[in-house]
């Protein structure tokens, strides 16, 4: 059960997320709702690599070998993560970054009005 609960936080931080995505009219709040359902996959991915007891694959007398060797954690999920890291920081700067450029525009930051405020 206490295993558990890294994956029922992911869960909680994916829906937090989508319930800001999909329910809020606040561009800046849609931004946010982005950084924290990326937050969830960045976890998840953590969570599949843990392994109880592991150590770090920093080993350099080892055979290249396409299997991990016991005892040491898996770092493709690491690499991924700190990957999407790096992909998040650029998505939520080019989102706030439109925001910016409609609340400009439109003089707000409601969707539900830029929408109606077509030109």
């Amino acid at each position: 059960m206490i295993y558990n609960i890294p994956f029922y936080t992911v869960i909680a931080l994916i829906l937090i997320g989508l319930y800001a995505i999909l329910f809020k009219r606040n561009l800046i709040k849609i931004a946010i709702g982005v950084t924290i359902l990326e937050s969830g996959v960045n976890l998840f991915l953590i969570t599949l690599g843990y392994r109880k007891g592991g150590v770090a694959p920093i080993y350099t007398n080892l055979p290249p070998s396409i299997e991990v060797p016991e005892g040491m954690v898996m770092p493709v999920p690491q690499a991924l993560t700190l990957t999407s890291i790096v992909i998040g920081v650029a998505v939520l700067a080019l989102i706030l970054s439109l925001a910016i450029m409609i609340y400009r525009h439109y003089g707000t930051l409601d969707s539900r009005k830029v929408r109606r405020l077509k030109e």
